[in-house]
């Protein structure tokens, strides 16, 4: 609108819903990009098609194997460019199907001991991060980027009072369990 400067003369179409109407959200999905089988774009329209509201993909993001070959998936030499093709597909989800595309990750760090071992999901995360300095690092960086961090897969052998007692050090799930789930509290 030509007269008034605080309207946008295009604006992206939208669906507004009654505030007790339920939104329809999947937060855990994973591309061909690791060990999902659906591309990005089928993905979008798998879940555009079947009238989805929000879709987050979450590739698993591993670190970066010492010497050895890089594998399939995300690490830190290629999680900008996953990041940036799930930042191409968001206008087209949105343009189809009205669905909002948020990109993210899966943390992902193994460890023969279970409580050492976690896959935390940075939702909202539009810039790189790392796991080569490991799960706390990563955390606190995907935190930093205005990412929510939520446990995926909580596990171990730790009790809840026993985890709450151990530092962000020990990481995995003892870690995971007890704290991550208050950081997505702020986004």
């Amino acid at each position: 609108m030509a007269g008034n400067p605080g309207v946008r003369a295009e604006t992206p179409r939208m669906r507004f819903r009654p505030r007790s109407e339920l939104l329809l959200c999947e937060l855990h999905a994973h591309t061909t990009w690791r060990d999902g089988v659906l591309t990005l774009g089928a993905l979008v329209d798998l879940y555009g098609g079947h009238g989805f509201d929000v879709l987050c993909v979450t590739d698993h993001l591993h670190p970066t194997p010492a010497g050895k070959a890089i594998p399939r998936g995300i690490h830190a030499g290629n999680v900008g460019a996953y990041l940036e093709e799930i930042e191409r597909e968001t206008t087209r989800a949105r343009a189809l199907y009205d669905l909002l595309l948020v990109p993210g990750v899966e943390l992902t760090a193994h460890d023969p001991d279970p409580d050492r071992s976690a896959h935390m999901l940075a939702i909202g995360l539009h810039s790189a991060v790392s796991l080569d300095g490991g799960l706390a690092e990563s955390l606190l960086a995907a935190r930093a980027a205005g990412a929510a961090t939520i446990g995926a897969h909580p596990a171990g052998r730790m009790t809840a009072a026993e985890a709450r007692a151990s530092p962000p050090a020990a990481s995995g799930a003892s870690w995971m369990s007890s704290t991550s789930f208050s950081t997505a509290s702020s986004c």
